[in-house]
């Protein structure tokens, strides 16, 4: 799984990187959710790209400090909204490219396989967030200690 890791997000960094060196893949979800609403929460980030609230918060953070989002207080104050800056609203045609080549190259390599590898990912991720994967390996390990 690593391996495949490698391959896919390291290669895909690089071709970031030829054009925006800061840009990275991590950085792809939230740009997306922000291209498509607008304006949002951290939480509603992490709820429409599908990542933990740590995560989209760290991720808002990097692209405030490349000044692709601003953060302003919503309307009761207690929170912030992410919006796009000028910057950000500018890469955006560049990303959408980019985004609309890796996902047919992400096609063309599912047509190689003989499993769809979106398929067999999506499954992976549902069996685990049904049983985490910790919990699998504790049950084996129970198992091998019921053995001795």
């Amino acid at each position: 799984m690593r391996r495949l890791l490698e391959l896919l997000d390291g290669e895909l960094e690089a071709f970031y990187r030829d054009e925006h060196p800061f840009y990275v893949p991590r950085y792809t979800p939230v740009m997306k959710a922000l291209a498509e609403a607008g304006d949002l929460t951290i939480k509603e980030i992490a709820e429409r790209s599908s990542v933990s609230h740590s995560a989209a918060s760290q991720t808002v953070s990097k692209l405030a400090g490349h000044g692709l989002v601003s953060l302003q207080p919503d309307e009761d104050r207690r929170g912030r909204r992410v919006r796009l800056t000028a910057e950000g609203e500018a890469l955006l045609p560049w990303l959408k490219r980019r985004w609309a080549a890796t996902n047919a190259a992400a096609q063309e390599l599912n047509r190689e396989l003989d499993y769809l590898l979106s398929t067999v990912l999506a499954q992976a991720i549902l069996r685990l967030e049904q049983r985490s994967f910790s919990e699998r390996i504790r049950r084996h390990e129970e198992d091998q200690g019921d053995k001795a």
